[in-house]
């Protein structure tokens, strides 16, 4: 068994073990183009790469340190972890943070005990939700509807009596309406989101590759509700939605979501990723919870995935940045 830095001669190789759209070539070169440190790591056994670790690397300001991230990998192996510690050390990571796209089981737990010799620890905040929900593209359109909740089918059924219409959108007319919604909704709603610059990156890069995808849903010729959604192998993942506070009453979004879905089954798609729940017997002040039950209400399979850890490189300037950490939130959350 060996580990490496993989380049780009071993880009198909990488490629296809990724298991997930942001462990994807692809999505390191776009973080590259944002400005940040990608580092390709790969694991071989008998010269055949049979699993890959794409991080970033954030830098922290005026310190000329950094924070690894490495995001919907497999749980990294023994020989692994190593290698990120010393890859961590080589680009003055303090820590790297790690959360692996695997569901929670008791297997993957007795193996995150083992690995608390290397300095791996539960870490007390999560980027990624810990929780998902995954719908079965490969069921048929009757079943998938058979499955929602009736007051979710019945959105549906008010939204197509009412005349909405679904589209994909490739113009940039349209994103732009995206991108005014996405501001409208993220103050609405009273939560953060990346910058417009993120996103015209990310559709400019994109777009090309056929790998994302601008859905549309119109009521009088005007947009109420636009999705952007990503395409990778045999997954849909819906992570950047919004939508207008006009014409609630013709369930706009409940429409755009059952689009999607057969969108989705058009592209040969066998999964629809929706990017992230709040699990089981959510908090209904969560600021989250209304996303939370609109997913629900078309019939997705709840997952738990292992949870996140910090690979600890620099003992104490890693306590030192939880603290100051937690207070830049405290201040965010009060200027909020």
């Amino acid at each position: 068994m060996s580990v490496k830095i993989v380049d780009e001669n071993q880009k198909a190789e990488f490629e296809n073990a990724a298991n997930h759209l942001i462990q994807s070539w692809e999505w390191g070169e776009f973080r590259q183009r944002e400005g940040k440190e990608v580092s390709r790591i790969a694991e071989f056994r008998d010269g055949k790469l049979i699993s890959c670790f794409q991080l970033t690397f954030h830098s922290l300001p005026k310190t000329g340190l950094t924070v690894g991230y490495l995001p919907k990998s497999s749980l990294p192996s023994r020989q692994v972890l190593e290698f990120l510690k010393s890859e961590a050390k080589r680009r003055k990571a303090i820590f790297v943070k790690i959360e692996p796209g695997e569901e929670k089981s008791e297997k993957l737990f007795k193996k995150v005990e083992e690995f608390k010799k290397l300095s791996l620890y539960p870490s007390p905040k999560t980027i990624f939700t810990p929780h998902n929900l995954i719908l079965d593209l490969s069921k048929s359109e009757e079943e998938l509807l058979s499955k929602m909740h009736p007051k979710t089918r019945y959105n549906i059924k008010v939204a197509q009596k009412r005349g909405v219409e679904i589209e994909e959108r490739d113009d940039e007319k349209s994103f732009e309406k995206f991108l005014k919604l996405q501001s409208e909704t993220t103050k609405r709603q009273g939560f953060y989101t990346h910058p417009d610059s993120y996103f015209r990156l990310l559709w400019k890069f994109f777009k090309p590759k056929k790998m994302i995808h601008l859905l549309v849903a119109k009521y009088k010729n005007k947009i109420l509700a636009t999705w952007l959604l990503f395409r990778f192998k045999e997954t849909l993942y819906y992570p950047y939605g919004a939508s207008s506070f006009e014409h609630k009453e013709v369930m706009a979004s409940n429409l755009l979501m059952w689009g999607a879905i057969r969108f989705g089954k058009r592209l040969g798609c066998k999964i629809f990723d929706m990017w992230g729940s709040l699990g089981e017997n959510p908090d209904p002040k969560d600021p989250w919870f209304g996303f939370h039950r609109f997913k629900m209400g078309y019939g997705p399979k709840q997952v738990e995935y292992i949870g996140t850890f910090d690979l600890v490189v620099n003992p104490f300037l890693y306590q030192l940045f939880l603290a100051t950490d937690r207070l830049r939130w405290l201040v965010l959350q009060k200027l909020r």
